[in-house]
């Protein structure tokens, strides 16, 4: 049986960690595509006895914790259990920079008190509610760009920034299946932060003119500038970023465009 649905007989490639691509996976299935998975990023989870562990024994010191990433929330997650700290209680409160990183507070007994009108950390920046001397502590990958933290001290929040896990960019295992999905040929690209722009060109070396037409779908802005730095050209930007509406936007450029056959496709019968 043929595949149906807006996205049927398009390749895409997912990028995303390989512990948080099957949900992504699955959803470009049920729409039609043939979903490619090929991490170009992985993450290694918090180390026994580093900083997030001292912060989360004197989590009560604290007024707010912004959590900027559902990877974040899972280390807070993790690392709490194995120190037997408790995260329900009512100091601090809690912020999450969108639905999923929300989710996987909830799933940790958290209660969510804040999330911004959009689901970016320049946003989450600016509608936090601190007050002046405010102790905020931010859990973040060690890549992540100082601008969140600096915004809060501009409103006079005291932030401590600590590394809750780690980013390993271009993980060297997905180089080969990188390679053959890209010589079978893609459709689109599916590009969730900008750590996995800079994974996927890291990993296509001086092959990066290979994507040829494949559409470069970013979740948002923000990694949309990423892959413009690193000379993508995006061809999606969700509105809504979140992977939902990445998908939402991905359905509507193909169905915007004339059904003349994937570039998959195209590539193949040349």
């Amino acid at each position: 049986m043929r595949p149906s649905g807006p996205l049927a007989r398009r390749r895409v490639l997912v990028t995303r960690p390989r512990a948080q691509s099957g949900p992504l996976v699955a959803r470009l299935r049920a729409l039609g595509a043939e979903a490619i998975a090929v991490p170009t990023i992985g993450i290694a989870g918090p180390r026994a006895g580093g900083p997030l562990d001292a912060a989360l024994r004197r989590l009560a010191d604290y007024d707010w914790v912004v959590v900027t990433s559902a990877n974040g929330a899972r280390a807070c997650r993790v690392r709490a259990r194995a120190l037997g700290a408790d995260l329900r209680g009512p100091r601090p409160r809690w912020a999450a920079v969108g639905p999923a990183t929300a989710r996987a507070l909830r799933a940790a007994g958290v209660a969510v008190a804040m999330m911004p009108s959009r689901f970016l950390t320049e946003a989450i920046a600016e509608e936090v509610p601190v007050a002046a001397g405010d102790r905020v502590l931010l859990p973040r990958t060690e890549a992540a760009p100082p601008g969140l933290a600096q915004a809060l001290r501009r409103r006079g929040a005291v932030v401590d920034e600590v590394v809750a896990y780690r980013t390993v960019i271009a993980p060297p295992r997905s180089r080969p299946r990188l390679h053959a999905a890209i010589r079978r040929g893609v459709d689109a690209v599916v590009l969730t932060s900008p750590s996995t722009v800079h994974g996927l060109v890291r990993l296509l070396g001086d092959r990066r003119g290979a994507l040829g037409r494949a559409a470069i779908a970013c979740i948002g802005p923000v990694t949309a500038t990423a892959a413009i730095e690193e000379g993508l050209r995006p061809a999606v930007v969700a509105g809504e970023h979140t992977v939902d509406g990445l998908l939402d936007a991905l359905v509507a450029h193909y169905t915007a465009r004339p059904r003349g056959g994937s570039h998959a496709r195209d590539r193949a019968a040349r």
